[in-house]
């Protein structure tokens, strides 16, 4: 570690690297500090300060076992694209293509000065603050699939045909080659096999966050409002309904599962019920068709394998969490096993 560079916590790249880099675009002569931000189970992310600059550092993580599923670069040009939208986004800064300097690929970005909830039940808040913070995370969302994403310059950001067979067959791959002998989760078998004897069709094409959850979102320091929508990796040209459903997920499971809400007292604690959210959303979005038992299930299902890629890289020690193989692993089965519970479920 060179002298003008201090971390606090672990780093997975030469800090005297990233110094120089920012000493060649920045200039001039300050000490750099880096402090790896809390929370997240997927690409490494910290916050940078350089004298008076500041911003936020994401990379891809070292030894990535499937590096579409870190897309640094789709971040960054989503990012780039949403600059002047209705979306609020963080002003992407840099964007490092270069594995000499980090080890990989990487990006800078504004550093946002706000709140991050890791738990959907928000606590600390009051009663009204808290219908109004999920009333501006409903409407963020349906900004995102109302923008016109040709217009963006992102109408190549997908892949033609049918949205749901390709991304059933592409997570069913990566769940392959993240099981093995000490994986065994039936309950995630059960959940992709249901899925591909039911895949729809649907002309429902708009931009997809990918991840769109409450501690992707960061809210005003002291207003209910969504200021800045994080983590892009998984964004996507894609059915809007998988965004909804994966968002809405936080009434299907409990607290310890990703902070859910499920037996919660909602109505007391000012949370809208889910299908009052949900309501919520068709109106601001104008969305004609309506969420079903298939989009809620397959949210669950991208969730259980994004989960068992997070034990899969904690088993090979390059986990963000430093217990990731043990809570991905506990959320694989959890986000399973809610799946199957909506299987399940009368309609």
């Amino acid at each position: 570690m060179s002298e003008a560079g201090q971390a606090d916590g672990e780093v997975d790249f030469d800090v005297a690297r990233l110094d120089e880099y920012l000493k060649s675009w920045l200039g001039g002569a300050a000490p750099m500090r880096l402090a790896r931000t809390q929370g997240g189970m997927s690409n490494p992310t910290y916050f940078v300060t350089r004298g008076d600059w500041r911003g936020v550092l994401r990379k891809q993580p070292n030894n990535a076992l499937a590096p579409s599923a870190h897309a640094i670069d789709r971040e960054y040009r989503v990012l780039m694209a949403l600059r002047a939208s209705a979306v609020p986004t963080p002003e992407p800064y840099r964007y490092c293509a270069d594995r000499d300097v980090l080890g990989t690929p990487f990006y800078l970005m504004e550093w946002l000065d706000g709140r991050v909830f890791h738990e959907f039940a928000t606590p600390g808040l009051q009663r009204g603050e808290r219908a109004e913070l999920f009333d501006s995370m409903c409407a963020t969302l349906a900004e995102i699939h109302k923008l016109d994403f040709r217009a963006l310059g992102l109408a190549d950001f997908g892949k033609p045909g049918n949205y749901f067979k390709r991304q059933l067959s592409r997570w069913s791959g990566l769940w392959a080659q993240y099981r093995n002998g000490d994986d065994d989760n039936p309950d995630l078998d059960m959940v992709t096999h249901w899925l591909s004897e039911r895949v729809p069709e649907s002309e429902a094409l708009a931009l997809c966050h990918g991840d769109f959850r409450i501690a992707n979102v960061i809210f005003h320091k002291s207003e209910p409002r969504v200021i800045g929508v994080l983590d892009w990796e998984l964004s996507t040209l894609g059915h809007p309904l998988v965004d909804l459903a994966f968002n809405s997920q936080a009434w299907r499971m409990a607290p310890d599962e990703n902070g859910g809400l499920l037996g919660l007292p909602l109505k007391e604690m000012g949370i809208p019920s889910e299908h009052d959210y949900l309501e919520r959303y068709y109106e601001l979005s104008g969305a004609e068709e309506r969420l079903t038992r298939f989009h809620q299930v397959f949210a669950m299902f991208r969730g259980a394998v994004g989960s068992a890629g997070v034990a899969a890289r904690g088993d090979l020690g390059n986990g963000v969490l430093p217990d990731a193989a043990r809570v991905g692993r506990r959320l694989a089965r959890a986000y399973a096993a809610r799946g199957v519970a909506l299987i399940r479920e009368t309609p």
